[in-house]
């Protein structure tokens, strides 16, 4: 549903499929060059899974793409996901143009953080 809404408010979205590996998740952000990765966690292992994904994209060298995770995740773990460096949790309920209005302000603030002054 995600995936379609942020389809439908302009964004290009590729969408890998359930049951991805972490590598798997990297490796199509990198072939993708990607702005962001969202992940949808229902198995409970976000505090597992995530930060593996927040690893490999640093490795790679994306630390600038932002991930945003969902789905079934505890409020007490949401800061810890954060401190690894996840960008927004949106839980079950989040409205969906929400989620599409906010990935797209942080795209553009990152952006406007990146760009080159004047002159240089």
């Amino acid at each position: 549903m995600i995936a379609r809404a942020l389809r439908d408010a302009g964004f290009e979205v590729i969408y890998t499929g359930l049951h991805q590996t972490p590598e798997q998740v990297v490796q199509a952000a990198v072939q993708e060059d990607a702005d962001a990765v969202g992940l949808s966690l229902l198995s409970g292992a976000h505090l597992t899974l995530v930060p593996k994904v927040i690893d490999g994209l640093r490795r790679e060298g994306l630390d600038d793409v932002l991930v945003l995770a969902g789905g079934i995740i505890p409020d007490k773990d949401i800061p810890v996901l954060k401190q690894a460096g996840v960008a927004e949790v949106f839980t079950p309920g989040a409205p969906l143009p929400d989620i599409a209005r906010w990935l797209e302000q942080a795209l553009d603030e990152r952006e406007s953080s990146h760009a080159t002054p004047p002159g240089e």
